[in-house]
């Protein structure tokens, strides 16, 4: 029984390094940190988180999204910005919140829109072709989550560069969030395998 789990164990890890290996291959390249080599897009897609950490402070992933946007709007690296994220309920609404903050970072109403059915990163990928019929986007998040947008968006016929948003280095955050970020990508494998679209 021990030697059962112990290969069980070791298969998972197994599995986990893989699937992380060919998000990392494929997403190469196309991943900038630097906002000045970032190519021009008609679209920066933004991918939601919410505006709160669990604590009620402000969460510095979602306030550094917002910051990575509107520099990317303000030097035309994009034409408009698609805010995709959860609008779980009437408190709850991500793109909401996204598009409050990026008005007050002085990008104008009109060249931002709402997708509030971007329950997953994978809907918020495929509604940018097939509700907004968009064949390229700037993916913008930070680095972990961008290499695994690119790889979906590629999956599914959107040419995706992304530029990475400032991550957030407290280890007990840092920590939380990147090892969730491995089974997230095991996920996506079998999401993309048995072709599944939630919601």
């Amino acid at each position: 029984m021990l030697r059962l789990g112990l290969w069980g164990a070791m298969a998972c890890t197994v599995i986990t390094v893989v699937c992380d290996a060919i998000v990392r291959l494929r997403a190469g390249g196309r991943c900038f940190d630097d906002a000045e080599r970032v190519p021009h897009n008609k679209m920066g897609l933004v991918l939601g988180t919410s505006p709160l950490a669990p604590d009620g402070g402000a969460n510095m992933y979602f306030v550094y999204r917002v910051e990575a946007a509107a520099r990317l709007y303000k030097m035309g690296k994009v034409d408009w910005l698609l805010l995709s994220g959860d609008r779980s309920g009437e408190d709850y609404d991500e793109p909401q919140a996204m598009r409050d903050a990026l008005i007050a970072h002085g990008v104008p109403a009109e060249s931002i829109v709402l997708d509030k059915l971007g329950f997953r990163t994978l809907n918020s990928i495929v509604h940018t072709n097939k509700v907004y019929g968009q064949s390229s986007v700037t993916i913008i998040s930070q680095r972990f989550h961008n290499q695994r947008a690119v790889f979906l968006a590629l999956c599914n016929g959107v040419d995706a560069v992304s530029y990475n948003a400032e991550d957030v280095v407290k280890w007990n955050k840092y920590l939380k969030i990147h090892g969730r970020e491995y089974l997230a990508r095991v996920r996506m494998f079998v999401d993309l395998i048995m072709r599944r679209e939630k919601r």
